[in-house]
């Protein structure tokens, strides 16, 4: 019995989205209060903009980005890991479409026809 099941491991582009988004959130949940006053903050929105562009740059567009951005812009919302669940989105996203891709390559298995001579 073979196992045809698929196992898709996170590559360079999702690790590196991943860690960069946990970064971001840590620091915007972390630093950035301690330093700078008022949600705001330019450091903050600069922040969001730098992590949307290596997002887009790092995995390509998904709308997943446009949400995470847009939230990140309203006061006390940064504290909720919106780059770190949008990477896991699109993650878990791609992982779905390879599935289906798969399965949808493989034929059907069919019985053995055996064939008697009358």
């Amino acid at each position: 019995m073979t196992d045809d099941s698929i196992t898709i491991s996170p590559g360079p582009q999702f690790r590196a989205a991943m860690l960069l988004a946990i970064v971001a959130d840590a620091l915007q949940l972390v630093v950035f209060p301690l330093f700078v006053a008022g949600a705001l903050s330019p450091a903050d929105d600069l922040l969001d903009l730098g992590v949307g562009a290596a997002m887009i740059h790092l995995l390509g567009w998904h709308w997943e980005f446009l949400p995470s951005f847009f939230a990140k812009l309203v006061p006390g919302v940064d504290l909720v890991p919106f780059w770190t669940m949008a990477v896991a989105s699109v993650w878990r996203k791609a992982k779905r479409m390879a599935d289906a891709a798969s399965t949808e390559k493989q034929p059907e298995q069919l019985p053995p026809v055996h064939l008697t001579k009358s």
